[in-house]
């Protein structure tokens, strides 16, 4: 792979338009092409041939009328002013006058509901809500249907009585864009500088990554005009191809630079760049894209969309690394160069300032190994015991902030019939041929049912078309999020017997039903891909235990950052540093994407770092040598990559979407957790204890292991011969 790298690096510096010009010309027809069919997302976001999917099936075979999709709703919550209820004449009229005005956008609204009319009046008669209807799927409301009903509702604003929006249509725009990860990027523009001492140099890997980022998603938007792909998966690839779109650029550029200063030529250097650091771009790329397609292993299908386009993504930003990067250094030649430095940034890091044998870091570790050791495993260790007790869940109305008019709406509906209302249940009782009164035996059922601790009240059983299956609707006293409502799920479903099976359904015990399928795949999934790291670092390193080491380094930093997050999402901890509006359970996919995506990255760093150390420990023979190279050649870079990871992530942290930010939030502390304490503290420290013996291979398996040359030892080998083959022929003309 690394001649082929070689070869490839060459042919680009000669053909650098061409592959420019190219690019260029993709980017802007994936976008003409992206504008015409436009997009089609799905959320859809379900197991199949889970209860709640199978009791749902069901009830549509039973209730002829359920399989009538309804449009999206828009509820109306109404709070009478002080002293006022809303059955009174003066508040009815002002209602009943916002609505007409409402209903007037007949064009969209299919019927509209007062809350006299629901007969929904709390039992104060304060609070009810209003029901608007639409032809449309509540993602298809127009936003000028959308603006006709906040218009409108000043009308009962202005009459003091205070109105917020609730139901299936939204109101609060939570984009993924804007200045949240502008700031990511002004970050890792700084960060680069640094790095490079050059504000040219820093800007090309933010402006391939742009590029490559571009054309990922505009893959990703037309590809949801063929399969189901969720929102969120376009903030995935997001955070994704901008972090290692940079990191993989830095790398290459970084090696560019190398070359340049030993005074191979420009192309000779690209080539050189391209075979060694492209190899280990393009196996780190591997990592990260086989974690990614890795998700299909939990066959939860939104959750392979999600890897499939994260996939997409990370692929485009290897192929952006080890073709266009190239091209652009050809264009740029010497100006890219190391000694075309900022004289301000050379001062401010001493990049003049003679050079030692390592950094100071790394001779602090290797010197004190013992003590890094464990200081680094008992803080991660530490902090992983909150995550033993994680709570699963997806974010509703309740989780957004009190800014938003459906957070007011949820907390209104509460108010007025408790938390109950939002985690309703939908009970299907399917009684046995064997029965004889069906009716009798579902009431029966219908009456245990009350007696389940935290129920609130239960419907009488509604026979369906067959007369075997009945209906009961069930509200708990505690809402969607509570693991009372939960256990409520559980007991009804325990109370099946041999004369009537109960099976749940409705949104709360689908979800409970997501979350707990997912902590299953996550097991699953961990164990899978661990197992397949270790086999990776093993051909990679051909050693055992560092392999060891690298995955039991994996799972402290994915606990810890597990662990974390509970901590402060879900235990309610700095949550307003953090900008949370108020706790809730964790993300109920997140952990599962969490293990994909910090997989490869730790890999990656992994890979970075220690290579160099066994690259530097089979030609002396010295351990405790290796670790202080591998430290002082890569130690910089990996901590430039790091922190460029952490700034991209950190500006999705910082966006007000609840999904996107606590993906942002995992992805920044995980790669804090990773890069800095495990890479760059524990792993320098436990090889230094290893010694000789972290490289240590039976002979038997060295045979038959195949050799990856992801360093590119190869190509330096070559060019020590092409050297060699130059100065005989300059003797030989002499």
């Amino acid at each position: 792979m690394a001649k082929a790298l070689y070869k490839l690096g060459y042919w680009v510096a000669g053909h650098k338009i061409k592959i420019i010009s190219g690019t260029i010309a993709i980017l802007i027809a994936l976008g003409v092409l992206a504008v015409n069919i436009g997009m089609s997302f799905s959320d859809k976001m379900s197991i199949p041939n889970t209860e709640s999917a199978d009791a749902g099936e069901l009830l549509q075979k039973e209730f002829p009328s359920s399989k009538e999709k309804s449009g999206g709703q828009v509820q109306l919550v109404f709070k009478a002013p002080k002293g006022e209820t809303l059955d009174s004449q003066k508040v009815n009229k002002v209602i009943e006058e916002t609505l007409n005005e409402i209903k007037k956008d007949d064009r969209a609204v299919t019927s509209i509901a007062t809350p006299v009319q629901l007969g929904n009046l709390s039992e104060n008669k304060k609070i009810g809500y209003a029901t608007v209807t639409y032809k449309v799927a509540a993602d298809k409301v127009t936003d000028s249907s959308k603006k006709i009903v906040k218009k409108n509702i000043k009308i009962t604003h202005d009459a003091g009585i205070q109105t917020e929006l609730a139901g299936t249509v939204a109101f609060s725009k939570t984009e993924a864009g804007g200045s949240a990860e502008s700031i990511g990027i002004i970050i890792a523009f700084i960060i680069l500088a640094v790095t490079f001492t050059s504000f040219l140099a820093a800007g090309m890997p933010i402006l391939t990554s742009i590029i490559g980022l571009a054309i990922g998603l505009l893959t990703v938007v037309i590809g949801t005009n063929f399969i189901d792909i969720p929102s969120v998966s376009l903030s995935v690839a997001s955070m994704l191809g901008l972090a290692v779109g940079i990191d993989y650029a830095l790398f290459i550029i970084v090696r560019f630079r190398q070359q340049l200063k030993e005074n191979y030529s420009i192309r000779e250097s690209i080539a050189i760049a391209t075979g060694t650091a492209g190899s280990a771009v393009v196996f780190a790329g591997i990592t990260v894209i086989i974690g990614l397609l890795g998700l299909s292993i939990t066959e939860v299908p939104f959750l392979t969309a999600m890897g499939y386009t994260g996939a997409v993504s990370v692929l485009v930003a290897v192929f952006i690394a080890v073709i266009v990067v190239p091209a652009v250094l050809a264009l740029m030649g010497h100006k890219m160069g190391p000694y075309k430095s900022n004289r301000l940034l050379s001062k401010i890091t001493g990049r003049n300032k003679k050079q030692t044998s390592s950094n100071k870091w790394g001779k602090f570790v290797v010197k004190r190994p013992v003590l890094v050791a464990i200081l680094g495993i008992v803080l991660l260790v530490v902090m992983s015991v909150p995550f033993f007790h994680m709570q699963l869940g997806l974010p509703d109305n309740g989780t957004k902030s009190v800014e938003t008019t459906e957070r007011r709406g949820y907390d209104l509906l509460s108010e007025a019939y408790g938390p109950g209302y939002h985690s309703s249940l939908v009970v299907v009782a399917k009684t046995d041929n064997s029965v004889k009164n069906a009716q009798k035996a579902a009431t029966e059922i219908a009456e245990e049912i009350k007696d389940i601790s935290n129920v609130k009240t239960v419907t009488p059983a509604i026979p369906g078309s067959s007369g075997k299956v009945f209906m009961i609707s069930v509200t708990p006293k505690t809402g969607p999020s509570d693991l009372k409502t939960k256990d409520i799920v559980h007991n009804i479903r325990d109370k099946s017997n041999k004369e009537v099976e109960l099976l749940v359904t409705g949104q709360t015990a689908a979800d409970i039903d997501l979350s707990e399928g997912l902590l299953q795949a996550l097991v699953k999934f961990a164990i899978i891909i661990v197992g397949f790291a270790f086999l990776l670092l093993v051909i990679v390193f051909r050693s055992l235990l560092v392999p060891l080491k690298a995955v039991l380094g994996f799972v402290l930093s994915l606990g810890a950052t597990l662990g974390f997050v509970v901590f402060v999402v879900q235990d309610g901890h700095f949550l307003d540093f953090f900008g949370f509006p108020n706790s809730s359970p964790i993300l109920n996919f997140l952990p599962v994407i969490v293990v994909a995506i910090l997989f490869g990255l730790a890999m990656d760093y992994e890979v970075f770092l220690v290579s160099r150390m066994r690259e530097e420990y089979i030609h002396t023979g010295d351990a405790r040598k290796a670790v202080l190279a591998g430290m002082k050649s890569s130690g910089n870079v990996v901590t430039a990559a790091g922190l460029i990871m952490i700034s991209v992530f950190t500006g999705f942290m910082l966006t007000p979407d609840p999904m996107v930010k606590i993906m942002g939030m995992a992805l920044t502390f995980g790669v804090l957790f990773d890069a800095f304490i495990v890479r760059l503290a524990i792993v320098p420290a436990v090889m230094t204890l290893l010694g000789k013996s972290a490289w240590y291979l039976p002979r038997w398996m060295d045979k038959i292991l195949p050799n990856i040359d992801i360093e590119g030892e190869s190509i330096m080998k070559m060019m020590k011969r092409k050297e060699k083959e130059k100065e005989r022929k300059r003797k030989l003309s002499i």
